[in-house]
């Protein structure tokens, strides 16, 4: 409350007024209010128990008009709210006025004890997953046997409730970094990346590839694993960025050019913050990823483990190499990396592997579906 009071006041000066309130803090004044109001009545029915020990606790009438009432759907609100905040958040920061009323604004006061924004707006979605712990304390000591069963059934709920947010919030947290990359990565025409696909300019505009940059538009698709790697070619090492999806690889060319933001300075460009440090640091330094060659679907690819023998004799380091197959079994492309460590290496290998086994398990339950007939009808 102390930094959107601050933010509210400084605005009503005239300062920061391009800062979003609810962006940054969503619901919390609500959520404030009916928090406090149900701490206050929980605490009046344990004191008036204190001083007239012979009455007995009665929590259902309390727990009902909260549980079944806003308190949940008001937390359910904030937290969905909070992927994009701290994505805001982010963005935010790198400003000179912004950063000069987050640290002598609010963070030096007493209050805050010594703490930042970021840890304070995850607070709420602690809170919300304690309320099943509170539940079931009061649950265990209850002795009325109704009691007892609405309390379950309602500590239930709230953990079903809860079980849904988060499907909702990963569902969120993948749809912002997926915006994220189809900024940032780059799909070249198929007569840009290989030469020997030759099209007149007349002929250019009817055959452009838009539908590839909607590749990464499907909120189902995965990010499984990311990271930088180096290509081996004929006469040079280049440098490259792997994106591991659910269903394919992709293995793209990193290229750094701050004039693709129109110029401007490229460290303010908001960063989706479930995106790997790596990435992140280089999107801010103007970077973007061109994509080296077609995606190669999971059930296509053959990963293959580099004898020690040719890593010694051809100065190859911890190397392994992915070849690309058409649906004929035919080899298309064939890639030889090299990681950073051995450690690095085996990692990327046992996702690969992992992905393809998952990839394929998925595909054949789904055929099997498909080939299972329905039971015969008793009235034929």
């Amino acid at each position: 409350k102390i930094f959107m009071n601050t933010l509210t006041y400084l605005q009503s000066n005239e300062f920061l007024l391009d800062v979003d309130l609810w962006r940054l803090f969503a619901n919390l004044e609500a959520l404030n209010k009916i928090s406090l109001s149900f701490l206050k009545t929980f605490f009046e029915i344990v004191k008036e128990h204190i001083s007239k020990s012979d009455s007995p606790v009665d929590f259902s009438s309390i727990l009902r008009k909260f549980f079944q009432g806003d308190l949940c759907q008001t937390h359910q609100i904030y937290c969905l709210n909070y992927t994009s905040a701290v994505f805001y958040l982010e963005n935010l920061r790198q400003r000179e006025d912004f950063g000069i009323y987050l640290k002598q604004w609010c963070e030096q006061n007493k209050q805050c004890k010594r703490l930042h924004l970021p840890e304070l707006l995850v607070a709420p979605l602690h809170r919300l997953t304690r309320y099943p712990l509170l539940l079931n304390n009061i649950w265990k000591r209850s002795t009325d046997k109704t009691e007892k069963g609405f309390i379950w059934a309602l500590k239930e709920k709230v953990e079903k409730s809860i079980r849904v947010l988060e499907g909702k919030v990963k569902w969120l947290d993948n749809f912002q970094k997926f915006r994220q990359l189809q900024e940032v990565i780059i799909w070249p025409q198929v007569w840009d990346r290989d030469k020997r696909f030759f099209v007149p300019e007349c002929l250019k505009q009817s055959l452009r590839e838009n539908s590839t940059e909607n590749i990464l538009s499907s909120a189902n698709r995965l990010l499984l694993h990311e990271g930088r790697l180096t290509l081996a070619e004929s006469t040079r090492l280049l440098d490259v960025y792997l994106f591991l999806f659910d269903d394919f690889l992709l293995i793209t060319k990193i290229k750094r050019n701050k004039k693709k933001y129109g110029g401007s300075d490229t460290s303010l460009i908001p960063v989706c913050p479930s995106l790997t440090p790596e990435l992140q640091s280089f999107i801010r330094e103007g970077g973007f990823c061109t994509v080296l060659d077609q995606p190669i679907p999971l059930d296509r690819l053959i990963l293959k483990h580099v004898d020690p023998v040719h890593i010694t004799v051809f100065s190859l380091r911890n190397a392994f190499l992915i070849q690309h197959e058409n649906r004929y079994r035919q080899c298309i492309a064939v890639f030889l990396l090299q990681a950073q460590t051995e450690t690095v290496k085996k990692m990327w290998m046992s996702q690969i592997e992992a992905a393809i086994s998952n990839y394929t398990t998925r595909h054949e339950t789904k055929s099997s579906a498909a080939f299972c007939f329905p039971a015969e009808s008793s009235e034929i």
